[in-house]
């Protein structure tokens, strides 16, 4: 098949089980890289990182598909029929898409920049640019063994008039099941395009994924490592991982198969195979007695190292508690700080209603995401007015609206559950830790297994949905979103209660979307 040159800023790689030395399943890949942008900066590196990533993963065996410098109208195309190609190769397909180009955020959403586009204000994104949740969904709607999605797409943002009025970098995701997705550099930072003859982050990972056995999650934390430490800690790589399946971009070595002086790689780094379930435990304080005594056994170097092959905020804390004074402390400041701000925005839009938006600009008055939560501020208030008003007042006469129609069709319809309507496609990935407290109303209860509030953040455990408590409490592994109020308790209820102006949609209103409807 000739080379097309389509595709545009966002990197996607769907992967799978590769059992011993042989790969049984089929192994797809869609590489892209935009570099000759029209009307925006050029980018040296996106072409070239995008042929030698495609040259790693043909040598994994993967059938590639690759894309250059693709307009709006190739983009959409080329994803359109690379998803139809993987659907043609049934459930046990690995699909990996990755991109390399431009990419921003605008109102919580990521976006992709094709080669033609014109951008002179945020209004003009969605119309030019290929939004990174239509990409995923196609992606999510064809059976595979596994999606992995990388995107080295955080670079600056190219069009001037635009970056007073949109956030720094990309927002923060969450990954469908089955599914990895994985960032160049941390959510609402900028990544770098490189001096060299490839970016910071595709270097690492080529040298990363070639390692032989290597589990994809240990894959990316050696990369996270080796990208911080080779930008100086201005770009520290970041994943969310939810896959249902062990995967290894290369085959475990064999006493069949014996190592060759192919192309040298970087030495792996191994975490530690620690199974103390206070590790990942629900309680805060639990966590935080686990990190102090793993960090303060390792020394303050390589507990630096420990806590950015980790990337959680828990154990960037308890470094900072031991180790404040020492060099690299200034460092994990910052991360844990733009860190809780881009969780915070993330509840803010997830939860979309003008409570989570005025707590967002309450503490963060000053982000580059200000405008933009000020503009949705506005949009949500007007909403919930509408939402709130007598249908008659509007003028529309001999209608109950605010009975749902089918409680007016069956009078004798049992009382509905609480929960949202957009709760069945709610996705069990991993956790994302760290999210800034949200008010939303007088004490609801939580859901599924809370844990007790204790401030510094909600951490959204490795459920099926966050739940934010606004508080600063920590909400555990519960089965749906149950916001909490301040400085609370989540309760160990079955079923969602939200507060008013939570946001969702329960029974027939209107309104934002669900906390577990990551953007």
């Amino acid at each position: 098949m000739p080379f097309r040159s389509i595709v545009m800023t966002s990197a996607f790689v769907v992967l799978s089980l590769v059992p011993g030395a042989a790969l049984a399943e089929s192994r797809l890949a869609l590489v892209i890289g935009n570099s000759a942008y029209r009307s925006a900066t050029p980018l040296p590196n996106p072409v070239r990182d995008a042929k030698a990533v495609a040259d790693l993963l043909q040598s994994a065996g993967f059938e590639v598909v690759p894309a250059a410098d693709l307009t709006q109208s190739q983009m959409l195309s080329t994803i359109r029929d690379f998803a139809l190609r993987v659907a043609s190769r049934g459930q046990d397909t690995i699909a990996v898409v990755y991109y390399a180009g431009h990419g921003l955020q605008v109102g919580g959403e990521n976006f992709l920049v094709p080669v033609d586009a014109t951008i002179k204000n945020q209004t003009e994104v969605a119309l030019q640019a290929v939004r990174f949740d239509d990409l995923m969904n196609m992606l999510e709607g064809v059976p595979t063994k596994a999606r992995i999605v990388i995107l080295d797409a955080c670079r600056n943002n190219p069009f001037e008039d635009m970056k007073k009025t949109v956030g720094r970098g990309l927002a923060m995701v969450n990954a469908p099941v089955g599914s990895v997705v994985a960032y160049s550099t941390s959510p609402g930072t900028e990544a770098e395009d490189g001096e060299g003859a490839n970016s910071p982050f595709t270097s690492a990972f080529i040298d990363a994924a070639r390692q032989p056995g290597m589990p994809v999650e240990q894959i990316f934390k050696n990369v996270r490592l080796a990208v911080h430490n080779a930008t100086s800690g201005r770009q520290t790589p970041w994943e969310v991982v939810s896959l249902t399946t062990n995967f290894s971009f290369c085959p475990a070595r064999t006493e069949s198969a014996p190592a060759t002086a192919a192309t040298p790689a970087a030495t792996p780094v191994s975490l530690p195979t620690d199974k103390d379930p206070a590790r990942t435990s629900d309680n805060p304080a639990t966590r935080s007695a686990y990190w102090n005594r793993v960090l303060r056994s390792l020394g303050p170097q390589k507990a630096y190292e420990r806590v950015v092959l980790e990337d959680r905020v828990d154990a960037y804390r308890e470094y900072l508690v031991l180790y404040g004074n020492t060099p690299n402390a200034a460092r994990l400041r910052i991360i844990v700080d733009r860190r809780q701000e881009m969780v915070a925005w993330y509840t803010a839009v997830t939860v979309n209603s003008p409570a989570s938006y005025r707590f967002f600009l309450t503490r963060y008055g000053a982000s580059d995401m200000a405008i933009t939560a000020r503009g949705l501020l506005n949009r949500a208030t007007t909403r919930s007015l509408l939402a709130s008003t007598d249908p008659a007042a509007l003028g529309i006469p001999g209608c109950d609206c605010t009975v749902a129609p089918s409680r007016r069709a069956d009078p004798k319809a049992a009382p509905r559950s609480g929960r949202p309507a957009r709760n069945a496609a709610r996705p069990s990935g991993p956790e994302i830790e760290v999210v800034e407290p949200v008010p939303v109303g007088p004490r609801p209860i939580g859901i599924g297994r809370g844990g007790a509030g204790v401030g510094g953040g909600v951490v959204i455990g490795p459920g099926r949905g966050p739940g934010p408590d606004p508080g600063g409490g920590v909400t555990g592994p519960g089965r749906g979103p149950g916001p909490g109020p301040g400085g609370g308790v989540t309760g160990p209820g079955r079923g969602p209660v939200t507060a008013p102006g939570g946001g969702g949609r329960p029974g027939g209103q209107t309104g934002g979307r669900t906390p577990t409807q990551p953007r």
